[in-house]
């Protein structure tokens, strides 16, 4: 079952709460009885494999790519 986290904006405890997917976007009260809580993005939903090599970066001028491979276009 799937753990998601969560953060009290009243005392700051972050929490894991272990739910349905199903259940995923239900409000979930802070184990010091505070119900003012907020739902926290998880780290595997924002980022890839840790130490994954970075991607490189696409050069604007050059051959390849684009819609006619970039000799055609007056490119």
């Amino acid at each position: 079952m799937p753990r998601y986290e969560f953060r009290c904006r009243e005392c700051a405890t972050t929490f894991e709460v272990e739910r349905p997917m199903a259940a995923s976007s239900d409000p979930a009260d802070c184990p010091h009885g505070h119900a003012d809580t907020v739902k926290l993005l998880s780290t595997i939903a924002l980022g890839g494999r840790s130490g994954a090599a970075p991607r490189p970066a696409m050069t604007p001028a050059g051959g390849g790519g684009g819609c006619c491979g970039g000799g055609c276009c007056g490119g």
